[in-house]
């Protein structure tokens, strides 16, 4: 199937006639494959009598090497997969099979894309970037602070490189337009996290999505916002750039190094919000990060700490 899907991927028209050719099979055959593209993939497909086929608009596909051209002096592997279902949990396979860091897995879609607090990534065929970056992390935690926070001002980057001017961060792992979310962060460790582990960076960004049905909160997407379709291949060999920049800043430095960076590009920088940890809601007025990347809140006139996975921050009605 995917096959065919390569053969239609410039936009232009193909007959069922050499699109079965091409591929040894019948023309009914043929169209029995693009019912199913349509459906398993949500392609849209014109049908049109004496013309044949056509995708309602042409398809780049990642391309490993294509990347790590882009990417030079760079040496992170990249491999690239049609479908798996995430690729965090593929690059935790890859770990655990013995594959040296730092390498990078990409996905043209995703079975069981995850986001935070265990909610569902909506990842369509090959039109986003779904990318997990390995890291081996030597030195304890001191190397893990505020990691999730400098990972976003690598993607807010890249947005930006790729027109997205408004793209800004929340804490603690989203990147925004406005209230709209453009793309999300998703840290995960295995080892000991006190001596030697591996970091997964997962990321995913909306790129050239402009419809979603299962997306339960307001999102845009990179060709939303600039109106031009975007070479995904690109945008990984940008965002590849920012990362291994910040990365190694924050290797060397910490994350007090970047604070003050992230603070000016926080948008929610001296917003009233609601903290949501579980059933309890703290109500404060954003001051920032601290040196360690966790929450800094007036609440009620004090200034209190915080940090953890499970807490997600909420705009307050009255902001």
């Amino acid at each position: 199937m995917l096959t065919l899907l390569k053969l239609l991927k410039d936009g232009r028209f193909h007959s069922g006639e050499s699109l079965g050719a091409a591929l040894g099979i019948s023309r009914s055959a043929v169209w029995k494959q693009l019912q199913n593209l349509e459906a398993e993939l949500n392609l849209p497909i014109h049908k049109v009598r004496g013309r044949g086929y056509q995708l309602a608009s042409p398809l780049v596909f990642l391309n490993a090497e294509e990347i790590v051209l882009n990417t030079a002096p760079l040496s992170w592997a990249v491999q690239v997969f049609d479908s798996i279902d995430s690729t965090n949990a593929e690059a935790l396979r890859l770990v655990s099979a013995g594959m040296e860091p730092p390498f990078i897995v990409l996905s043209e879609q995703q079975t069981a894309g995850r986001g935070r607090r265990g909610r569902k990534w909506v990842s369509p065929f090959a039109q986003n970037i779904y990318c997990s970056l390995v890291l081996r992390i030597e030195g304890g935690l001191r190397q893990l602070e505020g990691l999730s926070l400098v990972v976003g001002l690598a993607v807010m980057h890249a947005l930006r490189e790729s027109g997205v001017q408004g793209a800004a961060l929340k804490w603690p792992n989203d990147v925004l337009v406005g209230q709209k979310k453009i793309a999300g962060i998703l840290l995960e460790l295995v080892g000991d996290p006190a001596d030697i582990c591996h970091v997964v960076l997962g990321i995913g960004i909306n790129v050239n999505m402009q419809k979603a049905e299962d997306v339960d909160q307001e999102w845009t997407s990179v060709q939303l916002q600039t109106g031009v379709s975007i070479n995904r291949n690109h945008l990984v060999a940008q965002l590849s750039r920012q990362l291994n920049s910040y990365l190694e800043r924050h290797r060397v430095c910490g994350f007090s190094e970047l604070q003050e960076e992230w603070e000016l590009n926080h948008l929610w920088q001296g917003k009233a919000v609601s903290l949501i940890a579980g059933i309890n809601h703290i109500d404060g007025v954003v001051l920032g990060v601290d040196r360690h990347g966790a929450l800094r809140l007036d609440v009620d006139g004090v200034e209190k700490i915080y940090s953890g996975g499970e807490l997600s921050l909420r705009l307050r009605d009255d902001s």
